[in-house]
């Protein structure tokens, strides 16, 4: 939407900038300096297509086929895709249209309430904040592919990595965005290498020249029977059990909208952005996983993390089986560079959801400092101290520690794409209510509102379901229920106790905010320069 439409539209609005928003948000005076948008239409691009593709599809796959089977894997991971295009076509909208600083944090509070915004805004810095360790106990794992735990303590290598990512994100969010350009380049030609080499060896090109085909899915089987519970009810449990697992691997595609308060050109760039999301979840998640189920076998003892510190990737184990010498190490080395990219945009997007939560009252206003540069370190430094979880896979293993970590963000994480739904449909409505055109929008999606509402049903239904398998006969297990549904306990409870502290109403559809930090978001946005050559040309299509 351009800005002469909206100022059209209410001519009387005051226009806020950024410092002005902060001051009457949060009722304090803050620190000059904040948030730049230093992050470049290629940053952007690649944090969108694999910024956070990470350990959840090239370790935690290894679970989800062990339990489900190659069919079920498969089932659950479309599924989920579906779920996570609706959640991101609704935040896209929202996001492209207002790139805020906080993103989804911020838009709950315009368009539903306070106390939604109060309840994203921990809940995801929570989501986060956790998730930091599971990668960096994953990322101990993959070492563990050639260096024994009974050798050099995980210890070593979970610090090595934290140092990593820290440093990288101490440096700044265009440090941060050159990083996360060359890691994701390297999981996104890994992955497709990877699919590739999988239909090959697949195919019996092979060093052994095994032709594998289907085989695996006739023995040991397409679906895992559940706990040993035969016919289509183990089957179909063993696909439910499946996804909890894959949310993991899909928890994180939002982080554009964390992103939006500090990227350059927004309305160019976070449409564009949010467009390829199908890309993502077609070629990379569901391509991944079929390539999986072909050639590993979900029987593989390889595949359990519980037991095992020497479980390696499904990947790996496949090349492996194929007998193609030197190249594990390689293909393990590139998915080592994955978990230290993952756990920097974890941290990364952390410290903004606190930032985030600051700017509106609902953390202290201190996490809201920042350097010259932009750098909001008060919250960088705070999230940070929370990786040290991580050393508890010293202890209990870190295959163990990271399957925890794996409940505990998948259950949060839905919950965020739930909230993000429900406030989309605010937004929807609101906009329809005040007369205002979805056409003009830098992006609309024909699928809304039926988009949004799918993706706030299926998300609650995955959740309440997520730690079902605890109450099967003799298999109850302390931790599995814990980690499964305290973060979906902690969300009604989060919004109750803000209600009763804030008292404020649900804003009313005709009284929603469309305009405020409109002026910023226009004077940051430009047109490109048209390409000069076809190699521009090829780089704007790519980029």
């Amino acid at each position: 939407m351009s800005s002469p439409d909206i100022h059209e539209k209410n001519s009387n609005e005051k226009i806020h900038d950024s410092s002005e928003i902060i001051e009457a948000e949060n009722g304090a005076d803050f620190p000059h300096h904040q948030l730049k948008r230093q992050l470049k239409n290629r940053h952007i691009a690649m944090i969108s297509i694999g910024g956070v593709i990470g350990t959840g599809l090239f370790l935690g796959t290894a679970g989800s086929l062990q339990t489900g089977g190659p069919v079920g894997l498969l089932l659950g991971y479309l599924v989920v895709g579906t779920m996570c295009y609706s959640v991101m076509v609704s935040l896209g909208e929202m996001i492209a249209y207002l790139p805020l600083p906080g993103g989804h944090i911020r838009l709950a509070e315009r368009f539903v309430d306070s106390a939604l915004s109060f309840t994203m805004g921990w809940n995801y810095w929570y989501n986060w904040t956790v998730i930091l360790p599971a990668e960096l106990s994953a990322a101990a794992i993959l070492i563990n592919f050639w260096i024994s735990s009974e050798k050099v303590n995980n210890s070593v290598w979970i610090a090595i990595c934290l140092v990593v990512v820290v440093g990288i994100n101490m440096l700044g969010a265009g440090a941060y965005g050159e990083a996360e350009f060359i890691f994701a380049s390297i999981k996104v030609i890994t992955i497709t290498a990877l699919i590739i080499l999988g239909l090959v060896l697949d195919l019996g090109g092979g060093p052994n020249h095994d032709r594998i085909g289907f085989r695996y899915w006739k023995n040991p089987g397409a679906f895992a029977q559940y706990n040993g519970i035969t016919g289509a009810k183990g089957r179909f449990l063993a696909w439910w059990a499946v996804m909890t697992q894959a949310a993991f691997s899909f928890i994180g595609t939002e982080i554009v909208a964390i992103a939006a308060g500090e990227a350059k050109n927004p309305r160019r760039n976070l449409p564009k952005a949010i467009k390829r999301v199908y890309i993502r979840i077609l070629l990379f998640y569901i391509g991944g996983v079929w390539m999986i189920g072909w050639l590993v076998p979900f029987t593989d003892p390889d595949l359990n993390l519980k037991q095992s510190n020497a479980a390696k990737s499904p990947f790996v184990i496949a090349i492996r089986h194929a007998g193609i010498g030197g190249l594990p190490s390689v293909i393990n080395a590139a998915l080592l560079t994955s978990a230290w990219s993952a756990a920097s945009s974890d941290l990364y997007t952390s410290s903004r959801a606190l930032y985030g939560l600051a700017m509106v009252g609902n953390a202290p206003k201190i996490f809201t400092r920042t350097s010259k540069r932009g750098l909001p370190w008060v919250s960088v430094t705070f999230c940070a101290c929370f990786s040290f979880l991580a050393f508890m896979g010293v202890k209990d293993g870190s295959g163990k520690v990271f399957t925890w970590f794996q409940n505990m963000t998948s259950v949060a994480g839905l919950m965020t794409w739930f909230g993000i739904s429900v406030t989309y449909l605010r937004f929807y409505y609101g906009f329809k209510k005040q007369g205002l055109d979805r056409k003009k929008l830098p992006y609309a999606s024909p699928l809304q509102p039926f988009a949004a509402y799918y993706a706030a049903f299926m998300c609650l239904l995955v959740c309440f379901f997520s730690g079902w398998a605890v109450f099967l006969k003799g298999n109850w297990a302390t931790d599995v229920f814990v980690t499964n549904y305290l973060p979906l306990i902690l969300f009604p409870i989060l919004y109750t106790g803000a209600k009763l502290w804030r008292r404020d109403p649900i804003i009313r559809t005709k009284d929603m905010d469309f305009f405020s930090g409109l002026d910023e978001v226009e004077a940051a946005s430009y047109e490109e320069p048209p390409p000069r050559n076809w190699m521009e040309k090829f780089w704007g299509w790519l980029m």
